[in-house]
């Protein structure tokens, strides 16, 4: 079964009103837990890949790893290049067998993001590709992406309007206050709606995306502390705002930061009440039944996507 892009499923979720989960993934374990997830809730899935997972995992074991999870369960999935940063790795993922690049221009200047992503559009929509690109700039640390506060910038409507229209980019992710990591507000969180209504007005039966959306659920905050952890006050997107975005144009929601957590939470309680425990297999069972939990957790009351193919 080969990988699916995400037009179908955008369309789908634009008129459904819903979103799809994009769920980042790094190893075997993350990547059974998240389609155990999508096939028990027969949920539309898109697996994405950051440059960092790609030098952590190599690109042929993550996407064999894909393959044999579609082999395995006959979800339709699409497999996606989270934040490529150049060309060169976006072309290197499309000829490497990905049916989804996202090419983030975002640093670059109006023009130069313009420019850059026309580039990957046009070799992407040459082999059968679909491509995201990002306006505006979301604060915090992912992977390769860090952005402080202070360069953060809120997308501007009459611009995306623009930049999509001169492009040809089939999604585009916007900035409306999201941010990436664990800490996403020091105070009450707060999206910017007015602004997400007037993009989606401007920019009909568009998909937009949403990066930086995990919730940071205090559940596995908790535990992480819990059992010798160290993450005070991570907080993060609340879910209410979450399924209100995909109602309102907002077709890709970005996860990773939760899973991080489940699994993380998972193995620090396994070592502290089995400390004696020193097969992998021992600690990554729980944890990957963990993100499982959680991802259909998102996908049923979060993305609101189940049972949606």
């Amino acid at each position: 079964m080969p990988l699916v892009t995400t037009t179908a499923m955008f369309k789908k979720a634009y008129e459904g009103q819903y979103a799809v989960g994009a769920f980042n993934v790094n190893n075997m374990e993350i990547i059974q837990g998240i389609v155990a997830a999508a096939q028990e809730e027969q949920a539309p899935l898109i697996l994405q890949v950051s440059a960092g997972a790609r030098k952590y995992a190599n690109h042929i074991y993550l996407t064999k790893l894909v393959e044999a999870a579609m082999e395995d369960t006959g979800l339709s999935i699409a497999l996606h290049l989270d934040h490529g940063g150049d060309f060169e790795i976006c072309k290197s993922c499309i000829d490497g067998g990905f049916s989804s690049v996202m090419i983030d221009g975002s640093k670059h200047p109006f023009e130069e993001n313009i420019a850059l992503t026309k580039k990957v559009v046009d070799y992407a929509h040459a082999h059968g590709v679909v491509v995201e690109a990002e306006l505006g700039r979301l604060a915090g640390v992912e992977d390769a992406v860090k952005v402080n506060t202070k360069d953060a910038t809120y997308t501007d409507p009459a611009q995306a309007k623009e930049f999509v229209e001169r492009t040809g980019v089939d999604s585009l992710a916007i900035a409306i206050g999201t941010s990436h990591g664990a800490y996403k507000f020091k105070g009450e969180p707060s999206l910017d709606f007015d602004r997400l209504e007037t993009i989606s007005n401007l920019l009909p039966n568009f998909p937009l995306v949403l990066h930086g959306a995990s919730t940071v659920l205090p559940e596995f905050v908790k535990k992480c502390n819990d059992f010798g952890g160290n993450i005070p006050g991570a907080q993060g997107v609340p879910e209410d705002m979450l399924l209100r975005a995909g109602k309102l144009g907002v077709c890709k929601i970005n996860i990773d930061t939760d899973l991080r957590l489940a699994m993380t939470a998972s193995i620090r309680e396994h070592f502290a009440k089995n400390p004696g425990d020193f097969d992998p297999r021992q600690y990554l069972k729980p944890a990957r039944e963990a993100i499982k939990e959680m991802v259909q957790h998102k996908i049923k009351n979060v993305l609101n996507c189940s049972h949606q193919i």
